[in-house]
């Protein structure tokens, strides 16, 4: 009898002990269950998802989202043995993990020709399409990102019209948030945050607001982009790039939809994380609050497959309501199978550069003047003394992989206080590092190799240099301990050439999840685009960093994305009928090629650039809202192809047929046949005629060295707007084809006026 109390306690702290075992084994599940059958309420459909859980034990109380918009599905907290148990039952698509996403202009819309004219005859498109378009002021953009700065002046909303009729969302309140804060401009604000606090907490009030608005700058900087109003006289800081910032559509209302949050005790592209089931949740709503548009500036490091991807899940039933997705290809590049958000159904943009260059030219003791860039605000010409990192580092403090690299808390003070400190490389902490210890300024190894440099505000005087010039510093300052260096005021070029060129960093394909889906699609600029930034945060986003801007640049495909969603805004506004296929094509088939001296877009490092790096071109939205010819897809589409996936996918009410077609003969304006198993090839397109009723096009075609490429018929004639016309293209091996070694080409159809030009990339397998 006296054991008995001991014996219950046992038991007790045994049950107590499994049950948090269990507990720690829980995660967050998104369960996805496609698309909604029939007519049910909202409660309805909540309480399908909880018979899920309780068919493995789970309590309703584990549900985080219950998605009962557009998307059928819920994300829940769940042991992987639930999670296997419900991945079998009837009516899932899928059931994965809620992993994060990562966070991926005063001149780039001069540079798009996207601007009034104001007398300048190659403008003139532009402005006519701006002015057909209205500005944007009848379209709404989504924008899924980290909130919004509601007090900017690009978010003004002086002067424009009431809010559209259609328009059904909400202003969410929150922390320094409420109704006040959207207007005209900004129609609507929420945030989604239990898919973050499920995985890493609540959300650290010192680090963000929880509301709609914007502490880190990047949801604000993406949203200025797209839809900011014209802003004259906007600078960086130190009046650096100073001119009139503009968004591309800039009467175009804003949907604000907050999905990312800080990670505490992390940094850089690590420091912000935006689970699946938040995102889901974002376009859930976003479906059903009207917007036409949605810009998505952020992404997985690789690719993944769509059926374990929210954004490709979000993005699937926002284009079955003909809503236009621009997602950023990544900034995991130059190397191949890095571009992400590779569904076909969204518009994946690179970056690349515009012409412009914030010029600082740096000069050393012995006479030698090396090129620099910078963005650091300095206002005179001053020589300093030189050291190069390695020679002043606190000894024991670096290894031979990070000696130079001016790593935090390996510089000397004794050794650095008032000198230029040059490092190997780095960007913002190494310029941290050089200041604690005492530097007054630094001269910087550009991180990525070519001529682009992603500048930022640093707060000491800092030039960046090229890579191949990093031997010429060390050789200097190892010659002469007396060296000194000195630092020149920046200064805005305009119309420097070539513009433009790919970016180092930008992500490139083939996709890693369909390679015979061309991606990336398009490119724009994102290599420092000055944009409206977050008043709560400083130019750096560094504690030590106490400045505050209105401005700021950036640089990345996140900055990109949105330069393409104005575009599809824009293309939006004067055709309203087109589906968001007959848009991406449109974009995809008017790109160019060509850069400001006539020739070839070139890589960071001066070589062609291919079609993996820069699809199938820099955007020519002008062009695009006249380009002939589309190749349409509807929702339909999109479920055949996906029919190679998995069976019967997404839609109870569509059932895949026994024969199912490969993903290269989706009708995509691009063409990649990818590990070609036979010698000889065969797809079909489809065009429709969005041009002059009666037309006659006629194909030319580059052939890939190695292949001979064949379409017929050569010639299409049309006699109705909205005709379609069939064609096969038919891809044969030569004898200079090599194995597994991609191959470029293309083919235009013109009718004399339009261009409707595709890429084509091919290589063949070892056993066709």
């Amino acid at each position: 009898m006296h054991n008995q109390p001991i014996t219950s306690l046992l038991f007790s702290l045994l049950l107590l002990l499994r049950i948090s075992a269990l507990f720690a084994q829980q995660k967050v599940y998104v369960v996805y269950l496609g698309d909604h059958s029939g007519v049910q309420t909202p409660q309805e459909i909540e309480n399908v998802h909880h018979s899920y859980l309780h068919s493995v034990n789970s309590s309703a109380a584990s549900i985080i989202y219950s998605y009962k918009n557009a998307i059928n599905g819920f994300s829940a907290l769940l042991t992987p043995q639930q999670a296997d148990a419900i991945s079998e039952m009837d009516g899932v698509i899928s059931v994965f993990r809620s992993q994060p996403a990562r966070l991926h202009t005063t001149r780039s819309w001069d540079f798009i020709n996207l601007l009034e004219a104001n007398g300048d005859a190659s403008k003139a498109n532009g402005e006519e399409l701006l002015k057909k378009a209205e500005y944007g002021q009848n379209v709404t953009v989504g924008v899924i990102d980290t909130g919004i700065w509601p007090e900017s002046e690009s978010f003004s909303d002086k002067d424009m019209g009431p809010i559209p009729s259609y328009w059904k969302g909400i202003c969410q309140s929150g922390d320094q948030f409420n109704s006040s804060n959207c207007n005209r401009k900004i129609v609507g604000a929420r945030y989604y945050l239990n898919g973050f606090v499920a995985n890493y907490g609540p959300v650290d009030p010192t680090l963000d607001f929880i509301s709609p608005r914007d502490v880190s700058g990047h949801g604000t900087h993406s949203a200025s982009i797209v839809g900011g109003r014209r802003v004259p006289n906007a600078a960086g800081i130190g009046g650096i790039g100073r001119g009139t910032a503009s968004g591309g559509a800039p009467l175009v209302r804003l949907a604000i939809y907050k999905v990312c949050w800080p990670v505490a005790g992390k940094t850089g592209a690590d420091g912000y994380a935006c689970f699946d089931d938040d995102v889901i949740a974002a376009f859930d709503d976003a479906i059903a609050d009207g917007v036409q548009v949605v810009s998505v500036s952020l992404g997985r490091i690789t690719a993944i497959p769509y059926e374990a991807d929210g954004i490709a899940i979000g993005a699937l039933h926002a284009v079955k309501r003909n809503i236009v997705v621009a997602c950023s290809a990544g900034d995991a590049g130059p190397y191949p199978l890095t571009v992400t958000s590779v569904a076909p159904w969204v518009i994946t943009v690179g970056a690349s550069t515009i012409d412009r260059v914030f010029s600082s030219p740096v000069k050393l003791g012995n006479g030698v003047v090396l090129e620099g860039q910078s963005l650091a605000p300095f206002d005179e010409a001053r020589t300093y003394p030189l050291v190069y990192a390695a020679d002043v580092e606190i000894p024991g403090s670096t290894t031979k992989q990070t000696t130079g690299y001016c790593m935090s808390g390996t510089l000397s003070p004794d050794l650095v206080r008032g000198k230029a400190v040059f490092c190997r490389g780095g960007a913002t902490y190494q310029t941290l590092e050089v200041a604690e210890a005492g530097g007054a300024a630094a001269v910087l190894g550009n991180p990525y190799e070519g001529k682009a440099v992603a500048g930022l505000s640093y707060m000491i005087p800092t030039t960046t240099i090229p890579t191949n010039e990093i031997p010429t510093v060390c050789n200097y300052t190892d010659s002469d301990k007396a060296a000194t260096v000195t630092l020149t005021p920046v200064k805005t070029l305009l119309g420097t050439k070539p513009a433009p060129f790919m970016t180092p960093f930008t992500s490139i394909g083939p996709s890693g999840i369909d390679p015979d889906i061309f991606k990336p699609d398009v490119i724009a600029p994102g290599l420092n685009i000055l944009a409206a930034w977050s008043g709560a945060t400083s130019p750096l986003n560094v504690p030590a960093d106490k400045r505050v801007v209105k401005y700021q640049f950036r640089s990345g495909t996140s900055i990109a994305c949105p330069h393409v969603s104005a575009a599809a805004v824009l293309l939006k506004a004067v055709h309203p009928n087109w589906s968001s296929a007959a848009i991406r094509s449109a974009l995809i088939t008017t790109a160019k090629l060509s850069n400001n001296q006539g020739g070839s877009i070139t890589d960071a490092y001066g070589n062609s650039s291919n079609p993996f790096e820069s699809g199938a071109g820099h955007i020519q939205p002008s062009k695009a809202a006249d380009p002939g010819l589309v190749y349409d897809a509807s929702y339909g589409d999109y479920l055949l192809f996906l029919c190679d996936r998995s069976g019967n996918w997404i839609d109870p009410s569509f059932h895949c047929p026994d024969d199912v077609p490969s993903p290269r003969h989706f009708n995509y304006p691009s063409l990649a046949l990818i590990d070609m198993e036979d010698r000889r090839t065969t797809v079909r397109r489809v065009v429709t005629n969005v041009g002059p009723a009666r037309s006659t096009y006629t194909v030319t075609i580059t052939q890939p060295p190695g292949y001979t490429v064949e379409i017929a018929p050569a010639v299409l004639r049309f006699s109705a707007v909205g005709e379609k016309q069939k064609f096969d293209i038919t891809v044969t091996a030569g004898a200079g084809a090599v194995e597994y070694v991609y191959v470029f080409g293309s083919y235009v159809w013109s009718d004399g006026t339009h261009q409707v030009r595709s890429p084509i990339a091919v290589n063949i397998a070892s056993d066709y």
